[in-house]
């Protein structure tokens, strides 16, 4: 889906047991120090300061696509360090990326590669009727999972097919999940997690049906990526994240607003800014916290997937990162 590829370039069976968990108390997500006007205005009208018995254990990232500011790995790691960033994400295959180069800005920045993101999955489709299409996306998928691997990422983030009307929903699922398994020796090989993303690509279309995708490998190395942001013109983020619950490896943070889809345009609805949207954080959150998510004492990963820039505007991401993350 090109217009899928551009946004990011530029930037079932448990549900009913999930739906009836009690929610954990509610702390504050990891943030880049001293508490931000904005995160503070939330913590007022929220009264999240000090509440609840289990502290929120979250960790920020971006892709580094959005980190616009210095001309080395090392340079925008040491910036994404002073922005209060944990972490990043990264395409794979990438021919130009010199893996070397970060693992040694990771080691002298702290700065974790948590996640890889196949960089080929809206091209070589794993459904593609072309049994030559998907052997490369199960080759791309191989490489990025070795990728992952060598910089210590723990999940390779994948959109497993596009449906149309040129292929029955049935027959993507069967040849998606074939091309998958396929890969599976080398992701257990590798101990990372192949993280299955909610996209606009016709497919997984509620959260049970992603669910009973996800159960029907029957590895823990086949996982579910949940974007809140992408859900959002179908149905309510909080829905979703009690249906999947812990089959959630990674989270993506972005907001969608409906008002804006509406009077601007369908694509418009992501100009909304993380907060602004019709995401309804607290509600999210709740939902993070009853699954154990956000409240992991490994510290799970919060990811935002908006538009990026320099310093000042990574600043202000880090800054509605700590403001959602504490609703």
């Amino acid at each position: 889906m090109d217009s899928e590829l551009t946004r990011r370039e530029v930037i079932a069976a448990g549900a009913a047991g999930l739906l009836g968990a009690a929610a954990m108390g509610v702390g504050r997500a990891r943030g880049a120090g001293g508490a931000a006007p904005l995160e503070q205005e939330t913590a007022r009208r929220q009264g999240v300061e000090g509440a609840g018995d289990t502290a929120r254990t979250l960790r920020k990232a971006v892709l580094l696509g959005m980190v616009a500011e210095g001309d080395t790995v090392l340079e925008k790691f040491r910036l994404l360090k002073e922005c209060g960033f944990d972490g990043v994400e990264m395409d794979s295959p990438s021919p130009q990326t010199d893996w070397d180069e970060v693992a040694a800005a990771r080691d002298a920045t702290g700065i974790v590669v948590h996640g890889v993101v196949h960089s080929q999955h809206w091209r070589l489709h794993l459904n593609s009727e072309d049994a030559s299409v998907r052997e490369q996306g199960v080759g791309a998928l191989r490489t990025a999972l070795h990728d992952a691997r060598r910089v210590g990422a723990s999940s390779v983030l994948l959109v497993p097919a596009v449906v149309n009307a040129a292929q029955t929903y049935a027959r993507a699922w069967e040849l998606s999940i074939a091309s998958i398994r396929e890969a599976l020796p080398a992701a257990r090989e590798a101990g990372v997690t192949i993280a299955i993303e909610n996209v606009w690509n016709g497919f997984l279309l509620s959260p049970l049906e992603a669910a009973r995708y996800i159960d029907a490998f029957d590895d823990p190395h086949v996982r579910f990526y949940f974007d809140v942001g992408n859900i959002i013109n179908f149905g309510w983020p909080a829905h979703w994240v009690e249906a999947l619950g812990t089959r959630i490896a990674k989270v993506h943070v972005k907001d969608f607003s409906r008002k804006k889809r509406d009077d601007e345009g369908l694509w418009k609805g992501f100009s909304a800014e993380i907060g602004e949207g019709d995401a309804d954080w607290p509600k999210v959150m709740r939902a993070l916290d009853a699954t154990g998510y956000a409240t992991d004492p490994a510290g799970r990963w919060a990811t935002a997937e908006v538009s990026g820039g320099g310093r000042e505007r990574l600043m202000e991401i880090s800054r509605r990162m700590d403001m959602v993350l504490s609703a």
